[in-house]
């Protein structure tokens, strides 16, 4: 049973929430701020975290970047402010999605299991080919570790389903409909900044690497070697 931790300070929100949760079966802890659940997190950690930005105390952003320290948990943003800074700030501190107030509790139950199931399928992987690699860009699907140059490079559990997509299809154009469907399982009418600023932040981490992810303009991007 998967444990998934949620710090929001609107009772009726996070009791909404938590009751949509525990009604699928996920074993949820609710929290009114997020030192609570960072606190709680350090001793024991859960498999998913949902933050609210806005929360007395450490605000959300606050609290992912000290999880982001110590772990690559799947992290969600609840908040209640829909500008582009607020959603880079979230994704660049390493969340993996962003949910701006109201939503769907529906909506954020069928996201939680997207992540998980990705999660738990990167997890279970035991192809016969564990280690993929990319000129000087290498994936070690057993221990998830992705390295340049033998050097590990840390990578959200988002940015690593993103890279593995592109390691199975390399040179092939790769739409941000596609990404979204296959890797975050959403249908292509929910909004692809989370697609578009994942690809960002994974192509600064790789940006030492042989290896870059390429804009195919007006379709979407693909994985191929850096022209000399």
């Amino acid at each position: 049973m998967n444990t998934i931790y949620i710090a929001e300070d609107e009772q009726a929100i996070r009791e909404t929430i938590m009751s949509f949760l525990n009604s699928e079966g996920y074993n949820v802890m609710g929290f009114d701020n997020g030192d609570a659940l960072y606190e709680t997190f350090s001793k024991h950690q859960s498999d998913l975290v949902i933050l609210d930005v806005n929360m007395p105390g450490s605000n959300g952003f606050e609290i992912t970047k000290k999880i982001r320290q110590m772990s690559t948990v799947p992290i969600l943003l609840l908040t209640a402010r829909d500008s582009d800074l607020d959603y880079a700030t979230g994704i660049n501190l390493g969340s993996d999605d962003y949910f701006t107030k109201p939503f769907s509790a529906i909506a954020l139950v069928m996201r939680v299991k997207a992540l998980l199931r990705r999660v738990e399928m990167d997890q279970k992987s035991n192809n016969a080919n564990d280690h993929d690699q990319i000129e000087d860009l290498s994936i070690n699907r057993k221990t998830l570790e992705v390295s340049i140059n033998q050097t590990q490079i840390e990578l959200t559990p988002m940015e690593y389903q993103v890279l593995c997509y592109f390691f199975d299809h390399p040179e092939q154009a790769i739409s941000r409909d596609e990404l979204l469907n296959n890797v975050w399982g959403y249908q292509k009418e929910v909004e692809t900044r989370a697609c578009d600023d994942t690809i960002r932040r994974l192509r600064k981490k790789i940006e030492s690497s042989q290896v870059q992810i390429e804009t195919v303009w007006g379709f979407g991007f693909k994985l191929g070697k850096k022209h000399v």
